[in-house]
């Protein structure tokens, strides 16, 4: 999986504006990306939303992402938000 780190500073983004930019680059080579999984720091939410799904110490909406395809990860001011595209 590619890894991408977005910083932002002066202000600080909300999730719609992290998960447009996100969009924007994951279309940028492969129009036809798909978010597969996303976690918001902020509000303490992620998708999928699955119990026990941990693996290794890794959250499960990010196992969930690696093993769905994902190709792209983007993560935003130190994972505040991760989206990961297929």
């Amino acid at each position: 999986m590619h890894n991408i780190t977005v910083a932002i500073r002066g202000v600080k983004p909300d999730y719609n504006q992290a998960k447009r930019i996100a969009e924007i680059m994951a279309l940028r080579d492969n129009e036809s990306a798909t978010l597969v999984s996303w976690f918001d720091r902020d509000r303490g939410t992620h998708s999928p939303q699955c119990l026990r799904c941990e693996l290794k110490g890794a959250p499960g909406w990010e196992v969930y992402g690696r093993n769905h395809e994902g190709r792209l990860r983007i993560s935003f001011n130190d994972d505040q938000f991760v989206f990961i595209y297929s």
